[in-house]
């Protein structure tokens, strides 16, 4: 028996070929094309789909199912996208669609959380029973995986873990509110960080690092000029990492988990990130006195987390 994982994205549509335990035997999948319509893109989808089963000879009778994570508001229980911002999908029934199209059972669930199941079922979380994901990207995703069992929310819309307020008066956040964790702890904020810095400290090592060009700096940025003593990063990471551990802390005291994992191109700098996250939260008692202890992990799927999760949606 084999499943599908189908990872959705902005740029690309990955697919891939997963055994029960957790290993890809086949990757499949195109690049979007945003001449073609929603529906067109989940037609080419279940051709892909079709084309993979025959390419290595396996029977729709072998496949467990096909597990879909797509960007944006999606209902896993009707399996309608009812609005992504990235592909700009509004209501879109996609796995009706795919089940018409393949003849095979499909489950659908946003991006982040599929990504978190990948992480608890194949990755760096698979010997804890309560976790939280976030992914440090444009954005902050989250995923949450509580007593060995993904956590949805009413029609599979909860764990938006980066739009938590933690200042009703702070940043405007893209999602219309105001000083969301996002807003703070995203790659995206730590790249406005460090231009707002360097634009403060014209004699500081991140000019060098981007050849005098503000627009190729980001987050990355920052934390290689600290690396290298360079004062003006320094405070531009450090920062970051307080209002990092601010959010994390409110997780440690909502959801109690035994570890949090980090993903996303800012959880690139491993130890360097999440040591002096672990550092903070120790200080503050992990949200009070006498509670457990909470690791801090970085992401050891990768790219895969999205398929290994996707598949495991239907195992």
């Amino acid at each position: 028996m084999i499943y599908i994982g189908l990872d959705i994205g902005g740029t690309n549509i990955k697919g891939a070929f997963v055994t029960k335990e957790g290993k890809i035997t086949h990757r499949f999948g195109f690049r979007v094309d945003y001449s073609k319509t929603q529906e067109e893109i989940i037609s080419l989808i279940g051709d892909s789909i079709n084309s993979a089963l025959k390419e290595k000879e396996i029977e729709k009778e072998e496949v467990g199912g096909i597990g879909i994570g797509c960007p944006g508001s999606i209902n896993s229980k009707t399996g309608i996208c009812e609005y992504s911002n990235n592909l700009n999908w509004f209501d879109l029934p996609i796995v009706a669609m795919i089940e018409k199209a393949t003849g095979i059972k499909a489950k659908i669930s946003n991006d982040a959380n599929v990504a978190m199941l990948g992480e608890a079922k194949f990755g760096v979380g698979k010997k804890y029973h309560n976790l939280v994901l976030l992914t440090l990207g444009t954005g902050v995703g989250g995923g949450l995986y509580l007593n060995d069992q993904l956590y949805e929310g009413e029609e599979g819309k909860g764990a938006e873990l980066g739009h938590m307020v933690i200042d009703p008066d702070g940043k405007e956040c893209t999602c219309g509110m105001k000083g969301c964790f996002e807003a703070y702890a995203s790659a995206t904020a730590l790249k406005n960080m460090t231009q707002e810095a360097m634009e403060k400290h014209k004699d500081s090592l991140m000019w060098k690092q981007v050849e005098g060009d503000l627009s190729k700096a980001n987050g990355i940025t920052s934390f290689e000029c600290s690396k290298k003593g360079d004062k003006a990063a320094m405070e531009v990471v450090s920062k970051y990492e307080d209002y990092l551990a601010f959010g994390i802390i409110n997780y440690c005291n909502i959801f109690r988990p035994e570890a949090i994992i980090l993903g996303g191109g800012v959880s690139s700098q491993k130890e360097y990130l999440t040591d002096e996250i672990e550092k903070r939260l120790k200080e503050k008692n992990y949200g009070f006195k006498r509670t457990p202890s909470v690791k801090v992990l970085v992401s050891n799927l990768g790219n895969d987390a999205g398929v290994l999760g996707a598949a495991a949606l239907v195992m």
